[in-house]
């Protein structure tokens, strides 16, 4: 049984090398999540994914924050006028 590891998945160029050296060198099941503050499309999401599974991932995850994101933070951005 392989060891986990859980990797904030972005697809760009820093977190894809990540995913494939925990996944090839360092021989980890990696499972990556990505944090959609309501920037990203369903297409880009779903490339996202796609890549991550391409990279050697377990398991993804996109997880909408954009409620919480907006609550706790942006709602404050707006109020303060910032």
């Amino acid at each position: 049984m392989k060891d986990k590891v859980v990797l904030a998945f972005s697809g760009g160029l820093d977190t894809s090398y990540r995913a494939k050296y925990l996944s090839d060198v360092k021989n980890l099941d990696v499972y990556t999540a990505i944090a959609n503050t309501g920037g990203f499309s369903q297409t880009e999401l779903d490339a996202i994914e796609k890549k991550a599974y391409q990279l050697g991932a377990v398991k993804h995850v996109a997880l909408d924050v954009t409620n919480s994101y907006y609550e706790k933070s942006i709602k404050y951005m707006v109020f303060g006028n910032i």
